[in-house]
């Protein structure tokens, strides 16, 4: 009993700095936290007796649940700042949603190599956009159409939930390239990573039920003993990185958070 303890010791620990840095970032960068805690559960689970194959399932999947919890707790701290657009949350929250529920219900039917694939691909394009001097600019305000906002808003949810994170990965580059106020799309995308996450624990759930080997105390590709980890650094946390994202010039930590999701994408890829 007591090697079973040691040999989860490490697991505990890595959580949990993981937790305290997704935590900070959700609410500093309004990117859900995930975009750190699924490459640190990708590895760590790999470090234990987790199936080879639902490993990567199940980081995405967790680190979606754990999402739940720290975007309330963010989205919270942006709108007692004025930091969440009501509009735009009625506008794309519905095709947000719809798309997160259809990524975590297909995931199902793609393999571990598939996940990583989305998720490093992705995570490289994420980090050279942080790492741009100038955002990039498509136009001067959001589309009119309601059809080409909903396209973007259900991709968003989509990829989001493939890659299990929260709203701001995807949100704030998409919003500032339509020359959206930056702490509004932080504010705002901080209340996406909900509505992502929600509709995509479900999906992964009823998609990870029947599948075997699964781990003791899984719900579907949901490992609840991590969640339990996670939750109290994340949510504790993620306030007070909204309150520095209100207070601090966020471009170096940018940076500094490009390189970190740079090497992590690539050695997601080359595993």
């Amino acid at each position: 009993m007591s090697g079973d303890l040691l040999t989860y010791l490490p697991l505990v620990f890595g959580l949990v700095g993981a937790s305290v840095f997704a935590g900070i970032l959700a609410g500093f960068l309004g990117v859900g936290g995930g975009i750190v805690l699924v490459p640190a559960m990708f590895w760590m689970f790999s470090l234990v007796d987790f199936p080879a194959n639902l490993t990567m399932h199940m980081a995405v999947a967790t680190s979606l649940a754990t999402i739940i919890f720290t975007a309330i707790s963010s989205a919270r701290a942006h709108y007692k700042r004025g930091g969440v657009d009501m509009d735009l949350l009625r506008l794309w929250g519905l095709p947000i949603g719809l798309g997160a529920l259809a990524g975590g219900l297909a995931a199902r039917w793609i393999d571990p190599d598939g996940l990583r694939a989305v998720f490093g691909v992705v995570g490289v394009l994420v980090s050279l956009n942080f790492c741009l001097p100038r955002s990039l600019v498509l136009g001067q305000a959001l589309p009119a159409s309601r059809s080409a906002n909903a396209g973007m808003a259900g991709s968003i949810g989509f990829v989001s939930s493939l890659m299990g994170i929260g709203g701001g990965t995807l949100g704030v580059p998409t919003l500032s390239a339509f020359s959206f106020p930056i702490k509004r799309a932080v504010g705002t995308a901080a209340a996406f990573g909900l509505i992502i996450a929600v509709p995509a624990v479900v999906g992964f759930v009823l998609s990870g039920l029947s599948v075997p080997g699964r781990p003791p105390l899984s719900l579907g590709y949901v490992s609840l003993p991590a969640v339990l980890v996670i939750i109290p650094f994340t949510t504790a946390l993620a306030p007070y990185g909204a309150k520095l994202a209100h207070k601090v010039e966020p471009k170096w930590v940018k940076r500094g958070f490009a390189v970190f999701l740079g090497i992590t994408s690539i050695r997601m890829l080359l595993s």
